[in-house]
């Protein structure tokens, strides 16, 4: 059993699936995506943080989003990046490294989930109660909402890993791009009934909370604006809101791909694609379409590029 258990310590990770001749172009294509993805988000944040104009709930609650998609790529693209050039046959990750892997991967795709709820709230308050606005959501409301979004993914995950951890293990290959909870518990023979029942009412809840309280939240908001005969709240309200929509909608079906491939056995490929896709696109775009929208973010960028145009021309 010991020599089993030792075995099962150092797993085999398929990890990105690649040809020799396309291994350089996918390892160009992920480093720049990965370089992007960390550059604008941390610049976001770094931008939000210096800049006193920006200290509004709106955008301090932003970083929270910034912050979780720099973590979520740097979860999974490095070791996707690492294992390229090494063989499929070779790619050896240990048991605690895959399972640290798995945790932060689902914190990340957890904490998405509940930081749009609360960035949905703010947009609520904003719209539906201005009067109120700046009583409700303080410095410390802020805080409290950032903590509760973090805090519940966290809790949510440690009993979702934790459940797959305490199994004992009799296979060695996670035949997956990289570690999830499911590669875990499928290592595996004891049952994982438990593990499934839990894997289900964790994804209904956090799946069936956040889209309830999203959509909720816009009709709420749509209602108002329809009602309200103010044209410039009705335009800034959709333009804040149809940026949160599109963040969601790119990472609503991005996530939901995943679940709907793990149904059809023959399309692992595609599914192991599209779990890749969870943890690039929407960070990628997240960023773009909050910094471009926000008009505070478009005017620093555009002083700070002035300013690099100028400070050079004069150098020159």
């Amino acid at each position: 059993m010991n020599s089993m258990e030792n075995q099962t310590d150092i797993l085999l990770l398929e990890g990105l699936k690649v040809s020799p001749q396309s291994s350089i172009p996918a390892f160009i294509l992920l480093l720049l995506i990965y370089i992007f993805i960390m550059v604008s988000n941390l610049s976001l944040v770094i931008l939000i943080t210096m800049e006193r104009s920006l200290h509004q709930p709106m955008y301090l609650l932003f970083c929270n989003m910034s912050i979780n998609d720099a973590f979520g790529a740097t979860t999974i693209i490095p070791r996707l990046l690492s294992d390229v050039f090494i063989p499929t046959t070779e790619r050896y990750i240990s048991y605690i490294d895959c399972a640290i892997q798995a945790f932060c991967g689902h914190v990340h795709a957890s904490a998405t989930h509940t930081v749009l709820m609360i960035m949905a709230f703010d947009r609520y308050v904003a719209i539906c109660n201005p009067l109120r606005y700046t009583t409700i959501m303080t410095n410390r409301m802020v805080v409290k909402l950032s903590l509760s979004a973090w805090v519940v993914a966290l809790i949510m995950v440690v009993f979702l890993v934790g459940l797959s951890v305490r199994l004992s293990r009799c296979r060695w290959i996670i035949f997956n791009p990289f570690c999830d909870n499911a590669s875990l518990f499928k290592l595996s023979c004891e049952s994982v009934l438990i593990n499934n029942i839990y894997g289900l009412g964790y994804t209904v809840v956090l799946l069936g909370s956040s889209l309830g309280s999203i959509t909720l939240t816009y009709l709420r908001i749509a209602i108002v604006c329809l009602s309200s005969k103010n044209k410039v709240l009705n335009s800034r309200a959709l333009q804040t809101c149809a940026t949160h929509l599109a963040v969601y909608i790119i990472m609503f079906v991005s996530g939901s791909i995943i679940i709907i491939l793990h149904r059809f056995p023959d399309l692992s490929d595609e599914r192991k694609l599209a779990s890749i896709m969870f943890h690039v696109v929407p960070p990628a775009m997240n960023a773009v379409i909050y910094g471009l929208q926000i008009k505070a973010v478009r005017e620093k960028l555009f002083i700070m590029f002035t300013k690099n145009t100028v400070t050079v021309t004069e150098v020159k």
